[in-house]
């Protein structure tokens, strides 16, 4: 017989609403019936995209991340916006912020990547049969755009060059797509 261990909310506030993060404070039960409380980030979600060229090299991002004040290579990424399909948005993040359009788009897996302080959800997407054109970055996004062979950038995961979790985790997934062990799902 397993233990329950989901907790209860009793009471709940927000304790800081931001333009793009929303902080609440719950009050909780504990499966023991005592009470604690529970501070946690409302985030709307977000979308990555693995872009994904036909001789095996991928696109990706280097942009300046304040929280940890330097530089980051990831894959590119974006928040949903309110009442917009993950998929919608995963075609908005690739043009506006390389200017690459994709005729073939997979679904690969949702992650949550900071379930001890955030609701936060990742959609990951595949994208392949690449087009580029012209970026539309928003005012005050800057980025450089290049590509990388998949290698070289499991060379960067493996040696701490890339810290990024969902660019870590996107990077696994390529690789196992490209030695076709694991399939994506179609969208």
């Amino acid at each position: 017989m397993t233990m329950p261990l989901d907790e209860i909310k009793l009471d709940s506030q927000q304790v800081y609403d931001g333009h793009f993060l929303k902080v609440q404070r719950d009050t909780i039960r504990l499966p023991d019936g005592a009470q604690a409380t529970r501070e946690y980030i409302k985030h709307p979600g977000a979308v990555v995209i693995l872009p994904l060229f036909d001789d095996g090299s991928v696109l990706l991002e280097r942009q300046f991340r304040y929280p940890l004040h330097r530089v980051f290579t990831e894959f590119p990424a974006g928040k949903i916006d309110a009442g917009e399909a993950a998929l919608a948005c995963a075609k908005r993040e690739l043009l506006e912020e390389t200017g690459f359009t994709a005729a073939r788009w997979d679904f690969v897996c949702t992650i949550h990547n900071a379930i001890a302080y955030a609701d936060e959800h990742l959609e990951i997407f595949l994208a392949r049969d690449l087009t580029a054109g012209q970026s539309q970055l928003d005012d005050g996004e800057f980025l450089e755009v290049f590509t990388m062979p998949l290698s070289a950038l499991l060379g960067q995961v493996r040696g701490g060059e890339i810290t990024d979790v969902k660019t870590i985790i996107g990077t696994f997934w390529l690789e196992k797509i490209v030695a076709g062990q694991w399939q994506p799902t179609p969208s």
